[in-house]
């Protein structure tokens, strides 16, 4: 029994130290030499304070969730605080989707009153097609991009909140916008954060 327990033994520490110990910690110096700011959640800072990540959404909201007008608004998220509190979604501890299927008829009666609220939030007509994204979370809940079509629709808006013209917004929307995935996957895409900033920084040079 000996012989079989000591080489067994000695076998769980060598394993424990290789791959318990010795491999996390060169994946992690591996990380921070080569992928620094990735592999710390690529923190966004402003005037010197962190005010959230390229990687997850948030919500541009008061305190009760209503919009802020002079901000670019991200997509709905699924991600609720489970006490209520996160009332525009975006809770990164609790990503997910609503699990609601395309025919559920309360899914339905959610897009329209969304499709209704993102019309009367940025004065379009009932003519105007609203874009998917504007209506819709994503599977994660906490994606950080709209569609270029979703923030044109929101440029006028947010214009005529900050007092700048639809030009000079839309001129800030094309220098967020990120290219497709390897440069054939998926969509080009607006992060909101970015945009966000890069008005207030816009806003403040004019003023």
């Amino acid at each position: 029994m000996r012989r079989q327990l000591l080489p067994s033994i000695v076998a769980m520490v060598i394993f424990t130290v290789i791959l318990g110990i010795a491999f996390p910690l060169a994946v992690l110096g591996i990380g921070q030499l080569a992928f620094h700011d990735t592999a710390n959640g690529s923190i966004v800072e402003h005037d010197g304070k962190q005010v959230g990540s390229e990687l997850i959404g948030q919500a541009f909201t008061d305190k009760k969730g209503k919009a802020l007008p002079q901000y670019f608004q991200s997509r709905p998220s699924a991600a609720l605080g489970a006490d209520g509190s996160t009332v525009a979604g975006y809770d990164p501890t609790l990503s997910s989707g609503s699990n609601l299927g395309p025919t559920n008829p309360d899914f339905l009666k959610l897009i329209d009153r969304r499709v209704k609220a993102y019309r009367k939030l940025n004065r379009l007509s009932s003519a105007v097609e609203v874009p998917v994204d504007a209506v819709t979370a994503s599977g994660s809940g906490l994606d950080p991009h709209i569609s270029i079509a979703n923030a044109r629709l929101q440029a006028r808006r947010v214009a005529d909140e900050r007092g700048l013209s639809v030009k000079t917004v839309n001129h800030l929307i094309d220098e967020n916008t990120s290219g497709r995935s390897f440069g054939v996957l998926g969509e080009k895409a607006v992060n909101v954060l970015d945009l966000n900033l890069a008005l207030d920084d816009q806003t403040k040079s004019t003023s």
